[in-house]
């Protein structure tokens, strides 16, 4: 059996994720991350994973979010009205602090189990997708840091500022093709790592999701200026809803397990650190339902160990 977990871009949102699986990691009583094949995560879920690959426990990843998300969220740039038609609501300073933080100089190579991380590379409008090692014609990813990943992954258009690689590369959040990322990852086990349909089971985690409502275009065509605060929901909703359906239709419709609460409109913004708690508590809550179901399938053993195709020189890893 190969297991895979897949995690949702959500900003702040991702502390709901992150503290289900800090409440799975205790039931448990081992590190969830030894129990998948292969772990993908896009933006927030992203840095959820590359923890997830670092070796951090769940509660430290969950704390990640309790510890710095004021801090990242905070620092906006200019008038409310000028920041939301000029200029990107924060700075990466807070987000990269963090992430120096907690991932320190380790790199993609250094991960303990496959990744795999979106985002989209503004120079040519393609996915650039950050892999580790794990086929023999991936031969680069492994050298970056994981910090630059995170913040590659991250970057959410007029929330920040646009990542920049060290190659000159111009790099947006991976939401922007696979905020859901689990059709991602099913082709990934299937096209790349040539595992059999039969044998995979994912599990596909949200940030929460709202009900989608855009109000008077059901039935009247509306305006460009009425569809600019909605169309993102609506994109975003399709692109969840069509990864969701591919994964199905290629791993099985009942080895695809999606658990992503719905939560009331408006309240859980990407950067509304007013609600961590609640967000904390939702995950837990969670976690404590479908705990029962997720044990015999997910955490019954270790996953095989990871044997990357290759290795950091020792001049190259931290």
């Amino acid at each position: 059996m190969r297991r895979i977990l897949s995690i949702d871009g959500g900003g702040i949102r991702g502390l709901l994720p992150a503290s289900l699986l800090a409440m799975l990691e205790d039931a448990v009583g081992e590190p969830v991350a030894e129990h998948f094949d292969l772990i993908v995560g896009t933006s927030t879920g992203a840095i959820i994973a590359l923890g997830l690959g670092a070796g951090m426990p769940a509660a430290e990843i969950r704390d990640f979010y309790l510890d710095h998300g004021p801090a990242i969220f905070s620092g906006s740039r200019g008038p409310r009205w000028l920041r939301h038609l000029a200029l990107g609501k924060y700075n990466a300073a807070g987000l990269r602090g963090a992430l120096e933080d907690a991932l320190g100089a380790r790199r993609l190579g250094e991960s303990g189990t496959r990744l795999v991380v979106p985002s989209v590379n503004l120079e040519t409008g393609q996915v650039h997708i950050y892999k580790t090692a794990h086929h023999p014609r991936l031969e680069r990813d492994y050298k970056e840091l994981m910090v630059d990943v995170g913040l590659a992954s991250a970057a959410a258009p007029s929330y920040l500022p646009t990542y920049r690689s060290t190659g000159g590369i111009p790099l947006v959040d991976g939401g922007l093709f696979a905020n859901n990322p689990v059709g991602l990852a099913v082709v990934e086990a299937l096209g790349v790592l040539g595992w059999p349909s039969t044998e995979l089971r994912v599990l596909s985690l949200g940030c929460g999701e709202e009900p989608l409502d855009v109000g008077l275009a059901r039935q009247r065509n509306m305006s460009r200026l009425y569809w600019a605060p909605r169309i993102v929901s609506v994109f975003m909703s399709a692109q969840s809803s069509s990864s969701f359906g591919t994964a199905q239709l290629l791993a099985g419709h009942e080895n695809v397990i999606r658990i992503n609460p719905v939560v009331p409109a408006g309240r859980f913004g990407l950067d509304r650190t007013s609600e961590m708690a609640s967000l904390r508590g939702l995950g837990e809550t969670v976690a404590r339902t479908a705990l029962p179901a997720l044990r015999p399938v997910f955490f019954g053993e270790r996953a095989e160990p990871f044997r990357p195709e290759r290795t950091l020189q020792p001049e190259t890893s931290r």
